[in-house]
């Protein structure tokens, strides 16, 4: 795995052993970005379950402001702290070892807000749906935007409720991003 484009570009990356982590493959990466590129320059980002951090460090890599990491696991943040000594982006960085709904209460009551989230969380488990639910729109900045990395059997027919709208999804096969906005 390595940082596609930016400061940092064409550094490798370290992940953690085994199957705890489900890296975003170069490819899908690319895509991503390629989507978010108007709206990636002086951002703050939010990267939930962040596993070994690469989409965090490649939205600062491109020019976000900050991002603040999130994962449950040691191996995941010791990983996501090497990486960032490794791209030279610890200076623009929060790294937090923490639970995602546990992690988003924290931040809603420091009032922190930001213009991108990203959830990658483990498929078939609705903890995105926890999560979304546990921040509703209180973490999203006005026009802010919310990418889930879920299978692509995942429903997200319960944003109604959220103040929250689909407003976009791109498919890969097996798995998709849905972007999340606030509802008007």
């Amino acid at each position: 795995m390595r940082v596609i484009s930016g400061t940092a570009n064409r550094r490798r990356l370290v992940t953690p052993k085994g199957l705890k982590v489900r890296p975003t493959t170069d490819r899908i990466k690319e895509t991503l970005f390629n989507i978010l590129a108007p709206r990636i320059y002086d951002v703050d980002f939010l990267d939930l379950f962040a596993g070994s951090g690469g989409i965090g460090i490649e939205a600062l890599s491109r020019g976000a402001a900050s991002c603040v990491f999130v994962d449950n696991d040691r191996d995941s943040v010791k990983c996501i702290k090497e990486n960032l000594d490794i791209c030279g982006l610890a200076g623009k960085a929060d790294v937090m070892f923490a639970d995602a709904t546990r992690a988003v209460a924290g931040l809603i009551a420091r009032k922190k807000r930001f213009d991108i989230i990203f959830l990658d969380p483990p498929y078939g488990r609705e903890l995105e749906k926890e999560v979304l639910f546990a921040m509703s729109d209180n973490l999203l900045k006005e026009d802010g935007v919310i990418i889930v990395e879920a299978s692509a059997e995942t429903q997200f027919d319960y944003l109604d409720g959220l103040k929250l709208t689909e407003v976009r999804v791109k498919e890969y096969g097996s798995n998709k991003h849905i972007f999340i906005e606030r509802k008007q």
